[in-house]
């Protein structure tokens, strides 16, 4: 019924779309003039603020990595790509399942979305949980750190993860057809992998069509699985290892997508198989299999009235099914499905004011059945309607909005509901035209996921038996944020110093017992206040320039602090700092980059201290045709060697990152 329900709500909304785009192309309205600050559409931010923004006028924290970055970089998951990038790490559980970690939050306070939509999968629920999207199939990437995504409701509390792709035409194929074809390799885990994608046109529709693929063995370490710290606290010797045990992965790709493309917008489908094997390696006979079909639907028109430019609209279904084998046998599998449908109104931009109002909607079944079935089955619907406002009159200018979550979690315990109000505000100004100073202010409230709520088992990933509270109630963030960008000749920068104070924030704290059937000590799901703070900083500076040939200096560093009523909060990643000196020319590119991520020492009473390390990377591309469309490209990473652990992770004291990794690829685009 859940398939058949879903289903109708699809085809009334492409019937009424289609009665719609109807309307708008009978219309002959000029084309609006694009302001100045989006005419470049590679600087256009969109998440978090749909009507579009630079990231140098953004009051937001925004990281993008687009096209050129993406055909480079590893074959990776989600986590393990963005990790470095300033106020983001990995929860690096396994090669197969690393999730982004956002200013020390993870889980369901990092929203991680395609085009806007949520994945609709379990990767929320648990660590070992893998994402189900590969970051290989993206042309952009933008991460979004802080509350202040209000477009998004209480899942993004701590930030946003947005994997944009093309699998839904949105533009014609230029010159009736173009595509690109990639393959890559790596020494440190035998990984071998390669993908492709097309786009063409078949008269007014135009046709996608991509596939990837990706396999890799046990990964390669420099010494010890087990850190010093825990074999000192186990009072045992360190077992050297070469690899860590069951860190092997492969995943499969395939997607198609067919859209009409006029000039008032587009309307179209899609729809992407995703199938996963990897290894938990907190278990050394656990392996994971991941299997999710996604239907989508995405369109937009141009309006021309009076007070709105355009009509946007984001549907998704997904049935996703994730199998944990103990051996050969089927352990524990969880299930996930449902819909999320997203509708927005652009308002036309008149004297500086630009401005969205939207509505979301969700609906997920969530069970699990098997020995780890800690989580009971629940169902979960979340209705939200938004707006976000800008003013931006050059020397000066504010933004804000506001939100309102209707959120309800059904289970055979009980059902629980929330309503929650989020609202942001913020002033900006120019003192001159190359700076940029923001300030923003916002309260963002989260309802608690059903993993928080209703818990009760053993959860092996984490090594603990975890309780929830169904009682709880919504979690709500205050924060302040200060903005500076820099733009001016040869220099660049970017600075954010933010400070953020959580009410009822839910923490897994020990309770000092164990369970008498597994073992594991019991941990409670708490509500407490906790205070984060901390900043992000990158500049970079060109110290020579000669037509397309440059030498350019870059640096970056973040920190944050988190601190709890029991203390410090769990699994906080230390600070890190880094320099990069890179080569640009129309043939070769080439760089160096030196990070250093301090000591961890600020921990709970439950993990160990990490130790620093220093990394040194090289990367180099070379483009044996002037018209740039074959790279040939090398990466050797982890240049020394080190033994290097995320403290983000909860398996950092037996299984260590990588150790010296070659990596080397072609990727061509035509």
């Amino acid at each position: 019924m859940r398939l058949t329900h879903t289903s109708r709500i699809l085809l009334l909304t492409a019937s009424g779309w289609a009665a719609l785009s109807g309307a708008a192309l009978a219309q002959t309205t000029p084309q609006t003039p694009v302001p100045e600050d989006t005419a470049r559409l590679e600087d256009v931010i969109v998440t978090g603020t749909p009507f579009g923004v630079t990231d140098r006028a953004s009051l937001l924290a925004v990281e993008v990595l687009g096209a050129e970055q993406l055909a480079v970089a590893p074959a990776a998951t989600l986590g393990d790509l963005v990790n470095g990038l300033p106020g983001v790490r990995s929860s690096s559980f396994a090669p197969g399942a690393s999730r982004p970690v956002i200013r020390g939050l993870s889980g369901p306070r990092v929203q991680v979305l395609t085009n806007g939509l949520g994945l609709i999968d379990a990767s929320s629920v648990s660590p070992d949980h893998q994402v189900a999207v590969d970051p290989a199939e993206a042309s952009r990437i933008e991460i979004v750190r802080g509350p202040s995504t209000l477009v998004f409701g209480g899942s993004a509390i701590g930030g946003v993860v947005n994997i944009i792709d093309e699998r839904v035409p949105t533009t014609r194929a230029e010159n009736g057809l173009d595509g690109h074809v990639s393959t890559q390799l790596s020494s440190i885990d035998n990984g071998r992998g390669g993908g492709a994608s097309l786009k063409t046109n078949l008269g007014p529709l135009v046709f996608t069509i991509d596939g990837y693929t990706h396999q890799s063995e046990d990964y390669g370490i420099s010494g010890p699985a087990m850190s010093q710290r825990l074999a000192d606290a186990l009072s045992v010797p360190r077992p050297w290892a070469s690899t860590v045990v069951n860190s092997a992965s492969a995943i499969d790709q395939l997607g198609a997508g067919l859209s009409w493309v006029g000039d008032a917008g587009y309307f179209g489908g899609s729809v992407k198989t995703t199938n996963s094997t990897y290894g938990t390696v907190a278990e050394p006979d656990v392996t994971i299999q991941l299997e999710q079909t996604r239907y989508d639907v995405r369109g937009e028109h141009t309006l021309g009235t009076p007070w709105f430019d355009k009509v946007r609209l984001g549907a998704a279904y997904a049935d996703y099914t994730h199998t944990e084998f103990e051996g050969a046998d089927t352990g524990t599998v969880f299930f996930s499905n449902g819909y999320e449908g997203r509708l927005e109104l652009i308002q036309r931009p008149r004297n500086g004011w630009q401005g969205v109002i939207g509505g979301q909607l969700l609906d997920r079944d969530f069970d699990a059945a098997g020995a780890e079935a800690y989580v009971p089955r629940t169902t979960t619907r979340e209705h939200g309607l938004y707006t976000v406002q800008r003013l931006d009159r050059d020397a000066w200018g504010i933004e804000g909005g506001i939100r309102f979550d209707s959120h309800r979690v059904d289970s055979p315990l009980v059902d629980r509901s929330f309503d929650n109000v989020s609202a942001s505000a913020g002033l900006f100004v120019r003192p001159s035209r190359p700076l940029f100073l923001g300030l923003t202010i916002a309260r963002n409230a989260r309802a608690p996921s059903e993993v928080e709520l209703f818990a009760d088992g053993a959860h092996v990933a984490t090594a603990a038996y975890e309780h929830g509270d169904p009682t709880f109630d919504s979690e709500v963030a205050t924060s302040i944020e200060a903005t500076m960008h820099y733009a001016s000749g040869p220099l660049t920068a970017d600075l954010h110093v933010y400070t953020a104070h959580y009410d009822g924030f839910i923490d897994l704290r020990p309770t000092g017992v164990d369970d008498v059937d597994s073992g594991l000590p019991i941990f409670d799901y708490v509500q407490t206040k906790a205070d984060f703070r901390g900043f992000e900083a990158e500049a970079s500076y060109d110290l020579w320039v000669d037509g397309d040939r440059s030498l350019t200096l870059s640096g970056t560093a973040d920190m944050v602090r988190a601190q709890t009523d029991f203390g410090p909060a769990a699994r906080i990643p230390p600070w890190s700092a880094g320099a990069q000196l890179a080569w640009s020319s129309r043939r070769v590119d080439a760089g160096v980059e030196v990070r250093h991520v301090g000591a961890q020492d600020r921990v709970t009473a439950f993990e160990l201290p990490t130790d620093s390390y220093t990394m040194v990377n090289l990367t180099g591309a070379l483009h044996p045709f002037a018209d740039h469309n074959v790279t040939v490209f090398g990466e050797l990473h982890n240049l020394t060697n080190v033994e290097a652990r995320e403290h983000a992770s909860f398996l950092k004291d037996i299984a260590p990152l990588p150790g010296r990794n070659l990596r080397v690829g072609v990727t061509y685009r035509f």
